[in-house]
């Protein structure tokens, strides 16, 4: 399977001639690709125009402000691991906006990692970069596309070589990369062997409140410490938290939240993996929907002190959109949606499967996950 292009590049490229690009994403998702695609056809790696901080050649040019003749573009890839990225970055776009475009690339939230005196306010629009999802393969996915993802995640090296063997290895050596190599380049901790521990102890708990707790006893350190080390993984793209969705006529949980991995194909198989699929797909779309169109979105649960639950609610600028349950199987509509359909502001439920059927009810629109992409418009 080729994927022809990325589903950003249609918006990125009118932004550039007035501001400066930065793209945000988990490593390996994709982000030198998409950017080198903006340079030019056939432009890979050795290409002039782009610089990569971890390339110690490429970081003295960039700080020498040597940059190519003739190129109306740069690629400024994992610059943000330098302290004072930020006022070099503005003082190239000070300097030669009148000449070049600048693409800024980087596998942790550039939006964080706020290392300078200076701000670059006004100066850029941000996009983040998520890994493949079922309409970003095909315009009607099939059933086949759907299991591929959920097989070998969304990442565009394992999703295209659909080997086994060769995803675990990748899997293995992108969890290495981010703890050792990222998180050693842009946090101060010490403790490296527990925190690849943390990571370990994740998978297990995706789709369910987490218990910092828990973790903490795990790993025989304070609360504090492993909200510092879940937030460092949250910001280098490994995981992603969402919190619950409050309603006056219920008694929703307030406090607990609920996490899931940027590469769902590290979850235990079954109905925590589909469900790990489609908070990403949903995630996707909220991001997908700030960083184009300027819209407040957010991705929540909703949860009762009774442990009536539904998975997922959109909510964009502050009013819910809709809510999603998933069921890896094809079963009637859960009695939760019928309760929250009758208590809460939510205008539509859909409920999810990996099935065939679609039919809707008085509460809530059953319907294969790959139907409910396609007919939502999901990115």
């Amino acid at each position: 399977m080729r994927i022809r292009r990325r589903y950003l590049e249609p918006f990125i490229a009118p932004v550039l001639p007035r501001k400066m690009v930065f793209i945000g994403g988990p490593r390996q998702v994709g982000k030198t690709t998409l950017a080198l695609s903006l340079v030019g056809k056939g432009a890979d790696e050795r290409h002039p125009a782009y610089f990569n901080w971890d390339d110690p050649r490429a970081a003295a040019r960039v700080r020498r402000l040597e940059l190519p003749p003739g190129e109306p573009l740069i690629v400024l890839d994992e610059i943000h691991k330098y302290a004072r990225w930020r006022n070099l970055v503005k003082g190239i776009y000070d300097t030669e906006k009148s000449r070049r475009r600048i693409v800024v690339t980087g596998s942790a939230r550039l939006d964080y990692y706020r290392k300078g005196g200076d701000s670059l306010a006004n100066r850029y629009r941000y996009f983040r970069l998520h890994p493949f999802s079922v309409c970003e393969l095909a315009a009607s996915p099939t059933k086949s596309d759907v299991d591929s993802l959920l097989r070998f995640g969304g990442f565009p090296e394992p999703f295209l070589l659909h080997d086994e063997r060769e995803h675990r290895i990748w899997q293995r050596d992108r969890i290495a990369r981010v703890v050792r190599g990222d998180l050693r380049d842009l946090e101060q901790v010490r403790e490296i062997s527990l925190v690849e521990q943390l990571v370990d102890l994740l998978p297990a708990r995706v789709g369910s409140p987490l218990s910092i707790q828990s973790l903490r006893e795990d790993l025989e350190v304070d609360h504090k410490t492993v909200e510092r080390w879940i937030t460092i993984l949250e910001n280098l793209y490994l995981c992603f938290r969402i919190s619950p969705f409050g309603a006056p006529k219920v008694r929703a949980v307030k406090k607990e939240r609920k996490l899931y991995l940027w590469d769902w194909s590290m979850t235990p198989e079954g109905g925590a993996r589909f469900e790990n699929l489609v908070a990403s797909q949903l995630l996707k779309y909220c991001h997908w929907m700030e960083d184009t169109e300027g819209h407040a979105m957010e991705l929540r649960f909703l949860r009762d002190t009774d442990k009536r639950e539904v998975d997922f609610v959109v909510l964009r600028d502050r009013k819910p959109l809709f809510a999603v349950e998933c069921k890896s199987g094809e079963r009637g509509v859960s009695p939760a949606i019928r309760y929250f359909a009758e208590r809460t502001s939510i205008p539509r439920f859909f409920q999810v499967h990996l099935g065939d059927r679609h039919y809707e009810t008085g509460a809530a629109m059953v319907l294969p996950f790959r139907t409910f992409c396609r007919e939502l418009r999901l990115p």
